[in-house]
């Protein structure tokens, strides 16, 4: 939450907060091994890619580069290149990875029972309701400030993102949580329009944010949760015998998503976004869709295929694209590529994409398989949560919303509402095994929290 009021943790001193944050989750979490004597960890794979990716990055900092020869004429000590065409963006990479690689570690060892399970994801969803209807009501107030109180020059924000299609990204990702409880069947009937009612306006928020991209990820994802939730269904009704109770409930999940997706259309037009309508149908009649994107994805091309192994360098992004440019940055310098997979192959190479592919091959199996679950509730955070990831990750064919670190964050916390393990759909029990052990036995040294469940 704070990462995300902090506008979107993209400035050096809300990284620098967020950095500290991880320290001081990396401390606490010493101190909880010390005072229990065992080390709290989870084995979820989803880890593995990320640390990959951390060992990628440090890879391409050796310095095992070709020199430039013309530098190297004019120094009196031969000359040495890393990997990485810029280095000195690759360090700061490695620092964010390493810090939200410590938040999603600690997510997956300490969400250990279903009262923490139920405390973070009501709490999610409760923040993007609050933030939808905050960032609204600025949006009416004072369009051209974000959060009401710093205007933008180079980029149209909204609620606290300096870039309105960040802001659509996030909210795909709180959006995903109160529908996968309500098409699970995990919310009693007279909480139902509660959750409904903080649903619509998340959604409507995206609407008005007039990001295109935002605009098809949400239509996806309320497709998504259609067809999983009633595939899953379907499979487990089958198992039972119970073809007509089948059908009745997928009838009801595929009137639910067409009530949604209507009661949005009827929410954007009373609250005046007419102007986003417009210009998402406007983009059928449009000679380039892209707005000027499919520009920046051939001069990605290019570097992909001057640096297909491993890449430019984590972050070299735009250091590299200006020898690409056929605008010669005549308008303006791309920081990214508004294309997060090809960035990644561009930045990590096809090691970096075979990461990023084994990750969501990884997500969605551990998720499917947490959906069959008996409890409920568990079976519908699996769903949402995995739904919001989905959508992101069809946004970001469009744009570069997991470049922000509040985005990124948030992405990675779902996943591991989505992987957890079973010891959330249990009873509650003591959280911590206690090492007070009888005399002649030895305390535990590890605890891992990835034990199968009873």
């Amino acid at each position: 939450m704070l990462s995300t009021l902090a506008f979107g943790a993209v400035h050096s001193w809300a990284l620098a907060l967020f950095y500290a944050g991880a320290c001081a989750v990396l401390m606490a979490w010493c101190v909880d091994a010390w005072r229990t004597r065992a080390l709290r960890f989870s084995r979820n794979a989803l880890q593995l890619p990320l640390a990959g990716l951390f060992l990628l990055g440090a890879v391409q900092l050796l310095p095992l580069g070709a020199s430039d020869p013309a530098t190297a004429s004019a120094l009196s000590v031969p000359a040495t290149r890393t990997l990485s065409l810029d280095p000195y963006s690759t360090r700061f990479v490695l620092i964010q990875l390493a810090a939200l690689l410590i938040y999603f570690a600690a997510a997956l060892a300490f969400i250990d029972s279903p009262r923490r399970l139920r405390t973070v994801v009501r709490n999610i969803i409760i923040f993007g309701f609050a933030l939808a209807v905050l960032s609204m009501i600025l949006s009416f107030i004072s369009p051209q400030k974000v959060l009401g109180i710093r205007e933008t020059r180079q980029s149209l924000g909204f609620g606290p993102f300096i870039n309105r299609h960040h802001f659509a990204g996030y909210m795909e990702l709180t959006l995903g949580l109160p529908l996968g409880l309500l098409f699970s069947g995990a919310i009693e009937r007279e909480r139902r329009v509660l959750y409904i009612l903080a649903a619509a306006l998340m959604g409507i928020a995206i609407i008005l944010t007039n990001s295109r991209g935002g605009m098809l990820s949400l239509v996806f994802e309320i497709m998504f949760l259609v067809i999983v939730s009633g595939v899953r269904l379907k499979r487990g009704r089958d198992s039972q015998g119970g073809e007509k109770s089948t059908i009745r409930q997928l009838a009801k999940r595929a009137a639910l998503g067409f009530a949604i997706v209507l009661a949005l259309f009827f929410g954007v037009l009373f609250f005046g976004g007419e102007g986003a309508l417009n210009r998402l149908v406007g983009t059928v009649s449009a000679e380039d869709p892209t707005t000027g994107r499919i520009h920046f994805w051939r001069g990605t091309l290019g570097i992909i295929r001057d640096h297909p192994v491993i890449g430019a360098g984590l972050g070299s992004f735009s250091l590299a694209y200006t020898s690409y440019d056929r605008s010669n940055g005549v308008l303006f310098r791309l920081e990214q590529a508004h294309n997060d997979y090809l960035q990644l192959l561009s930045d990590a190479g096809i090691v970096g994409a075979l990461l990023g592919l084994v990750f969501v091959a990884l997500l969605f199996r551990l998720a499917l398989r947490r959906m069959e679950s008996r409890n409920l509730f568990r079976r519908g955070v699996a769903l949402g949560a995995l739904a919001g990831c989905s959508a992101v990750l069809v946004h970001s064919f469009f744009d570069f919303t997991l470049h922000t670190t509040a985005n990124a964050l948030l992405f990675l916390m779902l996943a591991a509402l989505a992987t957890i393990n079973g010891r959330v759909e249990q009873s509650p029990r003591h959280r911590y095994r206690h090492a007070h052990s009888s005399p002649g036995t030895t305390p535990a040294a590890t605890q891992t929290n990835d034990a199968a469940a009873p």
